[in-house]
């Protein structure tokens, strides 16, 4: 089909900070509950209690995920990919902003706690929805061939959004007291979320719906039911999409979020040094997510996330004891492999999912697939990966979790297609609007 370059580059663009600054507000919250939360919101004079209570707000926004799937993935395939975008966007940035304005629990008791998972559950409403629009927004302006990196633009953003996250809050926790950082510094990297809505709103007004929208729209083939459509025909790639990034999440999860509680409290290592490590980690990220893509484009899809799979099940068995030492050159370089790895799972991801869809039900399908795994891989993950220390006082067992997620995604991926190339064209009939590719043979 012929692709509009300068639309392409604006759709990745709008995918990519968006996407990002959504990331930025979800990953602020994470190593906030990670390091303060428990203390300022859930205190009960026991650091493991405040610590799982701080992790069970953060399971929160990924339970509220599926929601946002459901009703804005709905709302995608109805009425549109930009609108559904700008609606996400707003819901993101204002609940963050009010995080960072919350009385603790010092100031207005256990209230402060509800306001706080209310917030945060808007939070992962908001997340919900944004994914499956992002990917598909920048994917339907491009060649299908090249699915896998330009797809790959909403999976630039959660490093992205880490790395800014971890980066202004390491920076408040360098040039403020401990004191001065707990009491009103924090607050900062939340207050400068309506700053950066206020861009991702300018970057995706501009733009127009997606060539395949269009298209779908003048055929009138959009869906009036797409839940129950995908209940009645596509089960089976709902269930490969959840499956396929279950490993990935908890990865992420073990990586970004529980290894600043595990360093700080078995290792006597600071929480600036793992936000920093997680940053060096984001970094290299950011130019990795589109070159995996971009590789999947050139093999089979499924097989690199297989190995990438693999790679997530072994790491932790050298991880854990490459840091035993506190060294932060060894953090740092473990980290680096780590997210390594997570971005050779995660920069094919969003192709590799919403590709087992048919177009007109991309959004509701790939969007319910990407948060309902959020809720058995990410959301518990924090939680349990705390419990197992704590019951046992050993790593293994946090390898050995991660080993169980990663067999989950190789049923999977046996259970994913590989398409054809897509059938969507730019004068597609009502017909292809409607099939799914076939398998190849």
């Amino acid at each position: 089909m012929t692709v509009d370059k300068r639309a392409l580059r604006r759709a990745y663009t709008a995918s990519l900070s968006g996407t990002a600054l959504e990331y930025y507000d979800f990953a602020a919250y994470s190593v906030a509950a990670a390091t303060i939360f428990g203390d300022l919101f859930f205190p009960s004079g026991d650091d493991l209690a405040g610590t799982m209570a701080a992790f069970s707000t953060y399971a929160v926004g990924y339970l509220a995920r599926p929601l946002g799937g459901f009703v804005f993935g709905r709302l995608g395939d109805v009425i549109g990919r930009k609108k559904v975008l700008v609606y996400t966007l707003l819901l993101a940035g204002i609940a963050t902003f009010l995080i960072g304005l919350l009385p603790t629990y010092a100031s207005i008791g256990g209230t402060a706690a509800i306001l706080l998972v209310i917030l945060r559950f808007a939070q992962g409403v908001a997340v919900g929805g944004e994914w499956g629009g992002a990917v598909l927004l920048s994917s339907e302006y491009g060649d299908p061939k090249r699915r896998g990196f330009w797809a790959s633009a909403a999976q630039i953003g959660p490093p992205a959004g880490t790395l800014l996250a971890n980066g202004v809050l390491a920076l408040l926790g360098l040039l403020l007291s401990d004191a001065a950082f707990n009491s009103w510094g924090w607050r900062v990297a939340f207050a400068l979320s309506a700053a950066l809505v206020g861009f991702g709103l300018w970057i995706r007004l501009r733009l127009e719906e997606t060539p395949v929208f269009k298209q779908i729209a003048q055929h009138q083939e959009r869906p009036t039911a797409p839940l129950s459509e995908i209940r009645q025909k596509e089960m089976r790639a709902v269930f490969a999409g959840l499956l396929v990034r279950v490993c990935p999440d908890v990865l992420y999860s073990l990586f970004t979020v529980f290894v600043l509680t595990y360093i700080v409290k078995e290792l006597d290592m600071t929480k600036t040094q793992g936000s920093l490590a997680v940053m060096i980690g984001s970094a290299v990220q950011l130019a990795l997510m589109p070159a995996f893509g971009a590789l999947s484009d050139r093999m089979n899809r499924r097989r690199l996330y297989l190995y990438g799979t693999i790679a997530a099940a072994i790491w932790p068995f050298v991880f854990f004891p490459m840091i035993s030492g506190g060294s932060f050159l060894a953090l740092a370089a473990g980290m680096v492999v780590a997210l390594v790895i997570h971005a050779a799972l995660y920069g094919p991801q969003a192709a590799l999912i919403t590709e087992q869809f048919s177009p007109r039900l991309r959004y509701t399908g790939s969007s319910l697939a990407y948060t309902l795994a959020g809720v058995i891989g990410g959301a518990p993950a924090p939680l349990i990966l705390t419990a197992l220390l704590s019951w046992t006082g050993s790593w293994v067992v946090l390898a050995a979790y991660l080993v169980l997620t990663a067999a989950l995604t190789v049923v999977g991926l046996w259970l994913a297609r590989d398409p054809v190339d897509d059938v969507v064209t730019a004068e597609p009939t009502s017909e292809e609007v409607l099939t799914v590719p076939p398998p190849r043979n």
